[in-house]
């Protein structure tokens, strides 16, 4: 019998990762693609689906902000988005009319979070939060096994901490918030305030600052979700030290107020860097 095969996207701001997996989730055949232009992200796409294996249905997770709504006549688009020339993209629109496939779309946190669910360190929750710290920062929850999508996508990236007072040289990197959560502990935040890439900076004072942000985050959503787990993604959390940072903030924010899970296996880190496109393709077989 001839194999099925299904295609994920995974579009990033920074980079797109296009994937062929079987039913199983065992991954075929996959790229990287920069991602610059429209044009030139959706060109390299096309030609990664149309001369490689043969796929029944796609699935994308996209940076956002998407329109969700099946509704809406922009379903399927990215809106507003502070990658210049990337407002209105009709994402899902463009890859059907070229590929002539099914193409299910999600948030790119949302398929991360599908992919530690269905093949990463989730599989026995379900109830967890997925919060990515990469370029920008989003966030996605799982309640009762379930994506939670509200009218809006749930922009937990866009939250308001506290931070110390640094207004005067440093305002915040959001175009549309300044110091929100995305505008201060990003990577794309830590460059703007420091003058390099976050994989450059040494300074523990920076990511000491850092963690002190996510752990603020992260007691907020642990307060209003009580989630069973929380997992942490993205390309910050490759920095030494930084997930154990994390914990130690959270328990002294917490301050003994309630009795919560050895922070070790409760605040985790992304299994693979593959689960967001894993969670594209499985979001074909959940949505169709």
């Amino acid at each position: 019998m001839e194999q099925k095969t299904y295609g994920g996207i995974e579009l990033g701001g920074t980079k797109t990762i296009c994937a062929v997996a079987d039913a199983n989730g065992v991954i075929l055949s996959q790229t990287t693609i920069p991602t610059t232009s429209v044009d030139e992200t959706f060109g390299a796409v096309f030609e990664f689906f149309e001369q490689g294996l043969p796929i029944i249905s796609l699935g994308v997770g996209s940076f956002g902000p998407v329109q969700l709504n099946p509704d809406s006549s922009e379903y399927g688009y990215i809106y507003n988005s502070p990658k210049p020339g990337w407002s209105k993209v009709n994402v899902k629109g463009l890859l059907e009319d070229r590929l002539k496939l099914n193409v299910a779309i999600d948030t790119d946190v949302n398929c991360a979070a599908l992919g530690e669910q269905f093949y990463g360190v989730a599989k026995n929750a379900n109830n967890f939060i997925y919060l990515t710290l990469g370029t920008g920062i989003g966030g996605s929850l799982v309640s009762n096994a379930k994506l939670v999508h509200g009218i809006l996508n749930l922009e937990m990236g866009h939250m308001r901490i506290p931070h110390e007072q640094f207004m005067t040289t440093f305002e915040g990197a959001c175009i549309f918030h300044k110091d929100c959560l995305e505008g201060i502990a990003s990577g794309y935040a830590m460059a703007q305030r420091y003058g390099k890439n976050a994989e450059e900076i040494v300074d523990d004072e920076a990511w000491d600052i850092e963690a002190g942000y996510i752990a603020s985050a992260l007691n907020n959503l642990m307060m209003i979700t009580g989630p069973e787990l929380i997992v942490v993604g993205g390309g910050l959390t490759d920095h030494a030290g930084l997930m154990a940072a994390i914990r130690t903030k959270v328990q002294q924010n917490v301050n003994n107020y309630m009795n919560f899970p050895d922070l070790e296996n409760y605040i985790v880190q992304s299994s693979s860097k593959l689960n967001g496109v894993l969670g594209a393709i499985k979001l074909t077989s959940l949505t169709n």
